[in-house]
């Protein structure tokens, strides 16, 4: 059921820009196997950064906000970006060794890993309902990896690496998000990291492979899909509380699921829908709490 106050209208609208995010993050995911045929996790990042640039830059001059993009508390820029730099490299990489299904189940740990980060660098409580999360949400992690087929795999591990590259991302996008314009976030996001990818490739391989006529395609879908998922995401929780938002992108993970079994013959994995069910009913528990809590305070203060 909807969070009480939150009309149809709200959660039609929620749901319409959640089927943008749905369908640019499993875009996302296919042109990323694809386009890592030819190109490593460093060149791709490196070339979706560029084409972040000339996106963002694009919309911010066509709207007057380019004095929004500032260069101010570089420290914390660039901490946040080198966490997702590395979460989202090895969420690519994973693509490659896993199926589907199994990089977006244990990509929804993300709000557990928060829960155990928030209290060090945000100074939240690490409260009963988190703490629950956070035991259902390892519970869930346990049953996706299947801990008694054998040691987990690399893709596995890169997986779960990734979504604690991401917590730390969003711990820091929220202490930036107090004094800095959205659009300035995403500007030097994209800079910095198009700036870590070139080093990277040149490290790693020696050079920066130039996109040919098969992996330009599959560039532009990542980088115009990465942007416009987080967008969407983003509006959606803007006219719908997470309690009603999280519901409807946890579809991700079955709509991804029969994406894999078409395209590249991945079995439906009972225990992947277990496991991520699990960690779902943990965020989704800690979510409903805490929304109960803060609505006393929230009627208080606007009255």
């Amino acid at each position: 059921m909807p969070a009480p106050g939150v009309t149809p209208a709200q959660v039609a609208r929620a749901a319409l820009w959640m089927t943008g995010s749905i369908a640019s993050f499993c875009a996302m995911a296919v042109a990323g196997r694809e386009v890592q045929i030819q190109l490593n996790t460093f060149e791709l990042m490196t070339w979706r950064s560029l084409i972040g640039i000339l996106i963002v830059r694009t919309v911010a001059t066509s709207r007057g906000r380019l004095g929004e993009i500032r260069a101010r508390r570089p420290a914390e820029h660039l901490a946040r970006n080198v966490a997702h730099f590395t979460g989202q490299n090895l969420w690519f990489w994973a693509l490659t060794l896993i199926p589907l299904a199994q990089v977006f189940a244990l990509e929804f740990t993300g709000p557990v890993w928060v829960a155990l980060i928030a209290p060090l660098l945000l100074r939240e409580p690490l409260t009963r309902s988190r703490a629950t999360a956070v035991i259902f949400g390892f519970l869930g992690i346990l049953i996706v990896a299947h801990p008694f087929g054998g040691p987990p795999s690399p893709g596995l591990l890169a997986a779960a690496a990734a979504a604690v590259g991401f917590a730390f991302t969003a711990i820091f996008t929220k202490r930036l998000t107090r004094t800095e314009p959205v659009l300035s976030i995403l500007f030097w996001m994209t800079v910095l990291q198009a700036g870590f990818g070139a080093l990277c490739a040149f490290a790693w391989a020696g050079h920066l492979t130039i996109p040919d006529a098969a992996t330009a395609p599959g560039l532009l879908v990542i980088g115009c899909a990465g942007l416009a998922a987080h967008y969407c995401l983003t509006s959606a929780l803007s006219v719908a509380p997470a309690s009603v938002v999280m519901p409807i992108d946890f579809t991700r993970l079955p709509i991804i699921a029969v994406v894999g079994m078409v395209f590249y013959h991945e079995l439906l994995d009972p225990w992947v829908f277990l496991g991520a069910a699990v960690i779902f009913m943990a965020n989704f528990y800690n979510i409903r709490v805490e929304t109960r809590a803060g609505a006393p305070r929230s009627r208080v203060n606007s009255s």
